[in-house]
């Protein structure tokens, strides 16, 4: 996943505003035995986390693991709280250290593919952060890992894997026993009826209709039926209404507008379900991840600013939380998130190189929490 330059200006800017506190992850964090805390009910602080408290031992290290940890995460599905899917690239080495003098982490894990390995690229794990599956089954499938999801209208509970080195998309029984359908051709890439050239995330209509962005190399949204026959698309490459440059999200709501994160344009478009434009919000940096929850609030993660945004469905920004760092509870690299029945949020860090859980603070403002998603 390329850097642009603004990337890296904007870095080294943020690294100088983090060196000027050294941070402290007790602040916010809960673990075992610790109570969460009430929104508001302390002095001081810079409301790193919002509306949660991070789970500081959440996930634990992976057994028989020594001397590795994760790699580029890219991945994250809460199917249930004692359920979640995590989707990387493999393992790494461990750091000695870890964070810098200036609380700077010392490693992008996305750059540092050249010392993975391939072990444990998908797993579940349940609320304490232990292992329960590891699919390794498939590791040798897997070429870049890059999101996964459910349609929550299936009730068989299918699998969806998004993989833009292998140019495919996966459905898999919720077992992981059986590949029960693939989109794409297997690391050939195109830009035809059978092909894509980076694909990056999948939605869903409620009538089954698959949405998959086909945004690294192409500019386009693909739509399927649901037994994955092709019916249409809609997009160009370039910045105006419907076109994009890297399409790196997507997301549905209850009305079937479509919401396509267009990152490299610095916004976030929306169409109706077969491709009209309507709308575009601009200047949201570098928006990564999306998602609507249940009360139609739209959800971005701007990996430029590790800022997590709620908009209404008319695009005004109402809240906003985060920061950039490599410390329990702060953000480097959002790529995906997800929320299970409990309200509790994780995320998936490529940057940092983990996933991370936030439980929601006592007396926390619901409008601030981000919700089931849809």
């Amino acid at each position: 996943m390329a850097i642009p330059v603004r990337l890296t200006v904007c870095l080294v800017a943020l690294s100088v505003a983090t060196a000027a506190t050294q941070y402290k992850p007790e602040f916010n964090t809960t673990g075992p035995g610790s109570a969460a805390r009430s929104e508001g009910d302390v002095k001081g602080g810079e409301n790193e986390t919002g509306p949660y408290d991070v789970v500081a031992d959440w996930p634990k290290p992976l057994p028989g693991h020594d001397g590795w940890t994760w790699g580029r995460t890219a991945g994250i599905w809460a199917e249930s709280p004692d359920r979640v899917f995590v989707f990387q690239s493999g393992e790494l080495p461990v750091l000695k250290e870890r964070i810098g003098r200036d609380g700077v982490p010392t490693r992008a894990a996305a750059y540092a593919a050249k010392d993975h390995r391939r072990e444990h690229l998908l797993m579940i794990f349940n609320r304490e952060g232990r292992l329960v599956e590891s699919w390794d089954q498939w590791n040798d499938l897997f070429v870049s890992p890059h999101s996964i999801k459910m349609d929550r209208n299936d009730p068989d509970r299918h699998v969806w894997l998004i993989d833009n080195g292998a140019q495919q998309v996966f459905k898999l029984t919720n077992d992981g026993t059986r590949i029960v359908m693939r989109l794409g051709e297997y690391k050939v890439s195109g830009q035809d009826r059978g092909h894509f050239a980076g694909p990056s995330d999948i939605a869903f209509l409620p009538n089954g209709d698959i949405l998959v962005s086909d945004g690294y190399q192409n500019s386009r949204v693909v739509k399927f039926d649901k037994d994955g026959r092709y019916l249409t698309e809609w997009g160009s490459k370039g910045s105006g209404p419907g076109q994009f440059n890297q399409l790196h999200g997507i997301a549905v709501d209850a009305e079937q507008r479509v919401y396509v994160n267009d990152r490299v344009n610095s916004r976030v478009q929306i169409f109706d379900k077969d491709g009209r434009f309507l709308d575009q919000w601009p200047n949201i940096r570098f928006p990564l991840c999306i998602g609507v929850s249940e009360d139609q609030s739209v959800w971005v993660i701007d990996m430029l600013t590790s800022r997590v945004l709620k908009y209404n469905s008319d695009g005004r920004l109402l809240y906003n939380w985060g920061t950039f760092g490599g410390q329990p509870g702060q953000l480097w690299g959002v790529h995906q998130f997800s929320v299970d029945s409990e309200g509790n949020l994780y995320v998936a860090e490529v940057y940092n190189g983990r996933p991370q859980k936030f439980v929601p603070k006592r007396g926390a403002d619901p409008a601030h929490l981000i919700g089931r998603l849809r």
